[in-house]
């Protein structure tokens, strides 16, 4: 079926792109384009011959005799099989997506000028040793040698989108890390909302909405002007992509029967095709390494080398905070400070767009970071007259050392190594775990963190006083770590890490601990927590959020026959999200219907942005504040909460009828929830989104371990499996060339390649792979092997 829709697609596309061309040589011309895997190439720019030696999976393994050559390999595998996303990074990252799709990139590509991630970037080579340089110049060769030395078509987009991709710089493998810092903190947004919020409601309303907020944390504005920031958050362009939430956990030999650690990893992110991650391996004098590469970036993100493994979780540290700057009175192009007016710092960005006028955008900067409402007019107008905002981040650096310290991490020999490379990292703060073959296992938190004068970073600040000013960042050694812990255990997935008394401020928003709780109970149950025992947790798809929420179900009156019948599936289910059974689709419809019912009335305009997957304020309300249950478009009556549990699952049964049939034991989760894993730009295209579609039904939900993200906000698809784990690996330190692999789509970003979606259906079923062994044994069972030649 695959197969007849990739022909189906090539003649589509060609008579899109190239319509002089005869549908029926279309085919053939574009295959052309694919990479070649086998035979030789001889190119500039190598010292040595290089092998690589594509296995069953279309992994590659680069065996070299220099690490130069070793990137110089990488950067052409990545060039190979992932040009159009590589180059599509680099565009958003460079604010500069408007010259290929035209004015609907503009708000991304005006955000992006405003923080300068590119020009930091460019400036930020300097920061880096002599050695990372050269690593990245090398790679940067490496794209380069594969864009020149391509035989065929370009990739299917570039057709489409009819442009050429311009040489890669090494700057442009330095911009995706800024890309991912802003993802990954994005607590600007948060405080956004809240501000808005405390616009309407008192303070004990507040902690309602935010049950995990400290009772003594402020909820005032701390006295400024009056703001219209619904203004400025509708002006900026929607997040990159949904927040991140990941597993990780680590076992001491004591729990694997072999005498060595055993750590897990599956990052969740936005899912689509291809999926962020490319598997490779390194083979070369002082660097072994294996795991997941992002194409466009030399260095491996996560993996293991011959002596280490680690893994990533997003820690949720508030590293961002808005600033409200007063204008000079007398001199709008100063602004206050408490030293007197100071000038903006202005550059002017023209952005070309797409069959349209270029773009010109002012861009000011004051002491503490970038005019966020600069960005459109309407933004501006967020601000009371005088007065701008600026976005302070730690992600925001021309000094950003961060790419140092996975070069160095990728070398690491032991926790002290670890460590050592640790210190250069800084944005985005992430929670790392750590295993090695001397049996030890640990955690770090590395990242800058700042320090503030006074506040905690909810809400916007004033910028004209050094009241809430940043003093530096939690210095290294205090940050959160643990090695060798007495549990013989460290397990996180995004929840807190560290115990109330810890005496620095990272965050007062932890994320939701259903998922670790989840964890540490099967930890805990089990006896021996092997490679398969690892391999099964990551793909356990129980929620305890139901557990959670049974006792409230025994309020609830079923209404029909229907309603009764999907009360009773309920009620003898164990929680488990299993995509052809109907109770998850009746419990996490209902939960979001729940949601609606027990605050969308109070919130009005706001619900959409407070509306989320997880549970603890509906939990909290339901039984800590049930004033929220009695529904205020309703004046004549006061409704209870037993009331609303039974309206919301009655209404629930209704809405599934009419989606799904009469019966609720014919309905099944795989219905509503299924990874789309659709294409960056293609799957919006009518009927080539359908060919292009290698979507699946899978199991799992918002807060199982097998994490089944979806965005509820959607009214059409909210239980469409958005976000979840792109990777999933498990590294076994006892043998290391035993750890599993596994990525979400495959390999191969070309839409025509049979490695394009060619994992899918193994990754939904939890399967995992190893990537070992010697050239000879690789090249044995896989599916070529080709030589790079240095050029006379």
């Amino acid at each position: 079926m695959w197969r007849w829709k990739r022909t189906a697609l090539t003649i589509l596309a060609i008579l899109v792109a190239v319509p002089p061309l005869a549908a029926a040589g279309a085919w053939l011309w574009l295959r052309s384009g694919q990479p070649t895997i086998d035979g030789t190439a001889t190119l500039p720019g190598l010292e040595a011959p290089v092998e690589i030696a594509r296995d069953a999976n279309a992994v590659p393994h680069i065996f070299a005799r220099g690490k130069a050559d070793a990137y110089f390999a990488l950067g052409y595998v990545h060039a190979q099989d992932r040009l159009w996303q590589m180059d599509l990074n680099r565009r958003i990252g460079s604010g500069r997506l408007s010259e290929v799709i035209g004015a609907s990139g503009l708000r991304y590509d005006k955000l992006m000028r405003t923080l300068g991630f590119y020009r930091d970037a460019e400036a930020g080579i300097r920061a880096l040793a002599p050695e990372v340089q050269a690593a990245l110049t090398a790679y940067t060769a490496g794209v380069n040698a594969s864009i020149e030395n391509r035989s065929g078509p370009l990739p299917i987009e570039f057709q489409i989108l009819r442009y050429q991709p311009e040489p890669w710089r090494p700057a442009d493998s330095l911009v995706w890390g800024k890309l991912m810092a802003l993802q990954l903190s994005g607590n600007h947004r948060d405080e956004l909302l809240r501000a808005r919020l405390m616009r309407r409601f008192p303070a004990d309303r507040i902690r309602d909405l935010y049950p995990d907020y400290p009772a003594t944390a402020p909820v005032t504005l701390a006295g400024l002007p009056d703001l219209d920031l619904g203004r400025l958050a509708a002006a900026l362009p929607p997040p990159l992509g949904p927040s991140a939430a990941s597993n990780e956990w680590v076992v001491s030999g004591e729990m694997t029967g072999t005498g060595k650690p055993i750590l897990a990893n599956d990052p969740h992110l936005q899912l689509g095709a291809p999926i962020l991650w490319y598997l490779a391996r390194i083979e070369a004098p002082g660097l072994s390494i294996t795991g997941a590469t992002v194409p466009g970036v030399p260095f491996h993100l996560l993996g293991r080398n011959d002596r280490i493994s680690w893994g990533f979780t997003t820690t949720g540290g508030d590293t961002q905070d808005l600033f409200i700057e007063r204008l000079d009175p007398s001199d709008p192009s100063r602004y206050l400070t408490p030293d007197g007016p100071e000038p903006f710092i202005e550059r002017v960005e023209t952005i070309k767009v797409k069959d349209a006028p270029d773009e010109t955008l002012t861009v000011r900067a004051t002491r503490h970071g970038p005019v966020l409402s600069d960005i459109e007019p309407d933004a501006l107008g967020a601000a009371p007259q005088g007065h701008v905002v600026a976005l302070a981040f730690t992600g925001l650096s021309d000094r950003d050392t961060t790419p140092e310290a996975l070069y160095r991490l990728n070398r690491a020999p032991d926790w002290e190594g670890f460590k050592a490379a640790l210190r250069l990292y800084q944005s985005p703060q992430q929670n790392i775990a750590y295993a090695d073959i001397q049996g030890n296992i640990g955690l770090y938190t590395p990242g800058l963190v700042p320090i503030r004068r006074k506040g905690d970073g909810s809400v916007p600040v004033p910028g004209w006083t050094d009241e809430f000013g940043w003093t530096g960042a939690i210095p290294f050694d205090e940050l959160p770590h643990a090695f060798n812990p007495p549990a013989q255990r460290i397990v996180n997935a995004n929840n807190r890490v560290v115990p109330p008394d810890y005496p620095r401020f990272i965050t007062n928003r932890w994320d939701d601990w259903y998922r670790a709780s989840r964890i540490e109970q099967v930890l805990s149950e089990t006896k021996r927590h092997d490679v398969d025992a690892a391999q099964a947790l990551l793909m356990d798809s129980v929620t305890p959020v139901f557990a959670e929420l049974r006792p409230e179900m025994r309020g609830i009156v079923a209404t029909t026959p229907e309603a009764e019948t999907a009360l009773d599936l309920l009620r003898d289910w164990d929680g488990t999200m299993d995509r052809d059974q109907p109770e998850p689709l009746i419990f996490e419809w209902w939960l979001r219907d729940l949601h609606r019912a027990v605050y969308a009335d109070e919130l009005g305009d706001l619900f959409g942005d407070v509306l989320s997957s997880s549970p603890r304020v509906l939990l909290h309300m339901l039984r800590g504040a049930p004033r929220w249950c009695d529904d205020t478009i309703t004046p004549d009556r006061t409704e209870s909460c037993d009331d609303i549990l039974t309206a919301s699952f009655n209404r629930t049964v209704q809405e599934l009828r009419q989606r799904h049939g009469d019966d609720p034991t014919d309905w099944r989760w795989g219905m509503e929830h299924r990874a789309p894993l659709a294409h960056q730009v293609l799957s919006r295209v009518p009927v080539l989104g359908d060919l292009f579609d290698i979507g699946i039904e899978t199991d799992g939900g918002n807060q199982t371990v097998n994490r089944g993200g979806s965005a509820i906000r959607d009214a059409q698809a909210p239980f469409s499996h958005v976000h979840g784990a792109g990777y999933r690996a498990v590294y076994d330190m006892s043998d290391p060339a035993n750890s599993r692999f596994m990525i979400a789509t495959g390999q191969s970003g070309d839409p025509l390649s049979s490695h394009y979606g060619d994992l899918v259906e193994r990754w939904r079923n939890g399967d995992h792979f190893t990537i070992a062994g010697s050239l000879d044994e690789v090249t044995a069972t896989g599916l070529g092997r080709l030589t790079l030649l240095p050029a006379p």
